[in-house]
């Protein structure tokens, strides 16, 4: 026989733990003052023990969620979540990063009952053939097969994250508290619909550029990777999203023919065009094999010597590109009084009014207070109306003497 609250479920307790940072049951079981044991039966899908209504609410106050929250099944699904350095990365920061982007998922779930998103325009450019046949030469002509089919041009790509929200891919933003990662991409069990989680630590609009080029790279890419070969395959997958990413963002047929004197100056000034960092330019000549290895290596090591891994020129040129498709979605919700805040946040939302602001771009405190709200001032009783005589003397004009 269960004991406890009928429904809980064990996930999600461990999904609440992860996207509070909380490392194991045991530092949860502190907090809550049980044995670490009692944590480990809640969070065992296999156990008949959950947690009692009084100990839920608990649980929901620690973990800042509605105690519902608990009994909603989590979003997760059977393909991958693209990440980066998977080897160097703190599984805390991991587990944190993948429990934030299930809820941005959730979040989406819930504001498309209300608005219609765009349809998601990723053309099959696969044509048939697996991400693991694919040549230096394939990328670089699905890129320009991108670009036509988006429309832009031979030129600088612009505001990358903007094209992504044109093209029907959820775009969220957050610190990560890392320099290990600094996006990821997923799907969502329930459309299918891409979901972008970017990083906001350290980040400058280059930067944010190609992180954004390199997790819509692995939406055209790798959609249908299973789990297993994502993570064999880790190596092959990150260097065919980061070719694709550059070749999107400087194409073969317009970028290398700017380039007259491959130095560290040429390409600051380009830089000043193409909105991408030196050393991804760097990388980029040597991809397209307009500098060798060799030269390759003195710009990086001159790179180095002039400090630029810890911020190059012109990196706060530009303002930082801001996801707005679920934000304005949510202005548009309650503003035009399809849902009230208040109303969504009792019985559509399960997490913490902060977590949704983070995610959706949306001011901090947005939900505490209503900015269409009318204020009436109240007139004073010995007001007079402009448009009423008040009396007083008519002084003429003086006649012009000739």
């Amino acid at each position: 026989m269960r004991i406890g609250t009928p429904g809980f479920l064990s996930s999600r307790l461990t999904e609440a733990r992860d996207a509070r940072r909380i490392p194991n049951m045991s530092a949860l079981a502190r907090r809550l003052k049980v044995s670490p044991t009692t944590v480990s039966r809640w969070e065992d899908p296999e156990s008949e023990q959950s947690p009692d209504y009084e100990m839920l609410i608990r649980l929901a106050g620690e973990l800042h969620v509605r105690p519902e929250y608990f009994l909603r099944q989590p979003f997760h699904s059977d393909r991958p979540t693209f990440l980066r350095s998977l080897a160097s990365t703190l599984v805390r920061d991991l587990n944190y990063q993948k429990a934030q982007m299930h809820w941005l998922q959730e979040i989406t779930h819930v504001v498309g009952h209300y608005v219609d998103f765009p349809e998601v325009d990723i053309p099959d450019v696969l044509e048939g053939a697996t991400y693991n046949e694919l040549r230096d030469d394939d990328i670089e002509r699905i890129a320009l097969q991108l670009r036509k089919h988006w429309k832009l041009g031979d030129g600088p790509c612009g505001d990358v994250v903007s094209l992504m929200e044109r093209i029907g891919i959820v775009v969220a933003t957050i610190p990560m508290n890392t320099t290990k990662l600094d996006g990821l991409c997923s799907w969502s069990p329930v459309d299918g619909r891409p979901h972008v989680l970017l990083a906001t630590d350290k980040m400058s609009f280059p930067r944010r550029q190609m992180d954004a080029a390199h997790e819509l790279a692995h939406a055209v890419l790798h959609h249908a990777v299973p789990e297993d070969e994502f993570q064999a395959n880790l190596r092959m997958i990150e260097q065919q999203a980061f070719r694709l990413g550059s070749a999107l963002l400087m194409p073969s047929t317009s970028y290398p023919y700017e380039v007259k004197h491959p130095s560290l100056i040429m390409l600051t000034r380009l830089k000043e065009r193409w909105r991408v960092s030196i050393k991804a330019q760097i990388r980029r000549l040597q991809d397209l094999e307009i500098i060798p290895e060799e030269h390759a290596r003195q710009l990086y090591k001159l790179y180095s010597a002039k400090g630029w891994s810890k911020g190059e020129p012109l990196d706060q040129a530009w303002p930082l590109s801001e996801p707005v498709m679920l934000r304005d979605s949510l202005y548009l919700i309650a503003g035009n009084g399809v849902r009230s805040k208040a109303d969504l946040l009792a019985t559509e939302f399960t997490i913490y009014p902060r977590d949704i602001e983070n995610l959706c771009n949306l001011p901090e405190g947005w939900f505490g207070y209503n900015p269409a709200d009318v204020v009436t001032l109240k007139m004073k009783d010995d007001f007079t109306p402009f448009d009423q005589p008040v009396g007083g003397q008519i002084i003429p004009f003086p006649q012009k003497s000739r």
